[in-house]
C-alpha cells in the first residue's frame, strides 16, 4: 500500500509500506480522506516543532476517515463498508492518568503521526489502516471529508470544555486557521453571545465571518485593532489563543475582562508574557491539549447538523498530489483545510 512519509523538512515521499496484521478487537479500514493538520505542516516545513524533532522517517497524518473492510475477532457494533471517523488517540488505559480518566495525558499515548517518543508513532496517512475498534466512531450520513474533520473539531470542543460556561459570554479568538475557525463554531454552539476574531489574512477572516464571528480584525493592517475593546478594563470573558504567537496573546490581554479565562491552544515556541498585567486582572491561563471523549461528540454534532464544517474544507487532492497538498495547506491566503483522498 502507499503511505505519505516525511523524512526531513521538505522531504515528503509517497512510499510503499506493508499493512499491519489485523488483531482481535481491531478493524481494517480502507482510508478515504485525510486532513492536513498544523502539526503535519510543522514536520513538513521545519522537521518538527519546538523541541520535538524528526529522528527517523515517519508516516504523517491523524485526521482521517475510511470504510471498514474487515472486522477482527470480537468486534461488535461496526459493519463492513461502514464509514467511520478514526480517532488518533490511543491511550494505554493502565497508567496513573488513564486511571483518573485524564486520557489525553496518558503516559504511554500512541497518537498517530507523533515524533514525541522514539521510535516515533507512525501516522494514519496510508491506504490501509488497522485501528482498534474503540477508535472508530460510525459516521453514517456524513461525507468522508466531514468525518475527517472530527479530530480538529474535538480539539476545539475540549478547549471549550476547558473554558467553562460560555452562555452569554464575550469571546475573542486569535488566529483563524482551522482550529480558530472551529473554535468559533464550538463557542457559538456553547452559547457565546459575542465573538471577535483576529488574524493577519483577509482570506481566513472572511471564513471566520462565515463561521459566525460578529467582528473580524486584521491586525497586520491595523496592529492596534483591539484597542477599542480595552475600555473599562476590557470586553472579553474568554480568549481562545489559536495562533501560538506571543504577540497575539500579549495584545489580547488589555482587552480581557478581570477574571477572564485564556485558553492556549496554539503551539509555538516559549513565550514571555506580561505576568503582572495578567495578575492584576486575575486572569486564568489554561492549557488545552488534544482531547478524548470529545471526538465522538464532534461526530454527533456534525451528524445532527449542529456544526457544519463543509464550507471550511477548501481543497481536496488525490494521493498522487500529496506534495502539492502540503504546499497548498500552508498558504493562508487561499487554504483553510486541505484534504487528501486515498481511495
Amino acid at each position: 500500500m502507499k503511505s505519505i512519509v516525511i523524512h526531513a523538512a521538505k522531504d515528503l515521499r509517497i512510499e510503499e509500506t506493508a499493512p499491519e496484521p489485523l488483531g482481535a478487537g481491531q478493524v481494517e479500514i480502507r482510508l478515504a480522506t485525510g486532513g492536513i493538520c498544523g502539526s503535519d505542516l510543522h514536520y513538513f516545513n521545519h522537521g518538527g516543532f519546538g523541541a520535538i524533532r524528526l529522528r527517523e522517517p515517519m508516516v504523517l497524518g491523524h485526521e482521517v476517515s475510511g470504510h471498514i473492510t474487515a472486522l477482527g475477532q470480537g468486534v461488535t457494533g461496526l459493519a463492513l463498508g461502514q464509514l467511520v471517523a478514526v480517532s488518533p488517540s490511543r491511550p494505554c488505559h493502565q497508567c496513573s492518568y488513564c486511571q483518573k480518566a485524564m486520557f489525553n495525558h496518558c503516559l504511554n499515548m500512541r497518537f498517530y503521526g507523533s515524533a514525541m517518543p522514539f521510535p516515533h508513532i507512525q501516522g494514519a496517512f496510508r491506504q490501509v489502516l488497522v485501528a482498534d475498534a474503540s477508535q472508530c466512531v460510525p459516521a453514517d450520513g456524513l461525507t468522508a471529508g466531514e468525518a475527517a474533520m472530527a479530530e480538529p473539531l474535538a480539539v476545539c470542543l475540549h478547549a471549550t470544555r476547558r473554558a467553562g460556561p460560555l452562555l452569554g459570554k464575550s469571546v475573542l479568538v486569535t488566529g483563524c486557521g482551522p482550529i480558530g475557525i472551529l473554535c468559533i463554531l464550538a463557542a457559538r454552539r456553547a452559547g457565546a453571545d459575542f465573538i471577535a476574531a483576529t488574524d493577519l489574512s483577509d482570506f481566513t477572516l472572511g471564513l471566520a465571518r462565515q463561521a459566525g464571528a460578529d467582528v473580524t480584525l486584521n491586525t497586520a493592517q491595523v496592529p492596534e485593532a483591539l484597542a477599542a475593546y480595552t475600555q473599562d478594563k476590557g470586553r472579553f470573558d474568554v480568549l481562545y489563543e489559536c495562533s501560538g504567537a506571543a504577540p497575539a496573546l500579549i495584545a489580547a490581554i488589555p482587552a480581557m475582562r478581570p477574571g477572564g479565562v485564556i485558553i492556549q491552544l496554539g503551539l509555538g515556541g516559549d513565550m514571555t508574557l506580561p505576568v503582572q498585567a495578567m495578575t492584576a486582572k486575575e486572569l486564568s491561563l489554561r492549557g488545552s491539549f488534544r482531547f478524548h471523549e470529545e471526538f465522538a461528540t464532534g461526530v454527533s454534532l456534525m451528524q445532527k447538523g449542529l456544526i457544519d464544517v463543509k464550507p471550511f474544507i477548501t481543497q481536496t487532492f488525490p494521493l498522487s498530489q500529496a506534495l502539492l497538498a502540503f504546499q497548498t495547506a500552508g498558504d493562508r491566503s487561499r487554504a483553510m483545510k486541505a484534504q487528501i483522498v486515498f481511495d
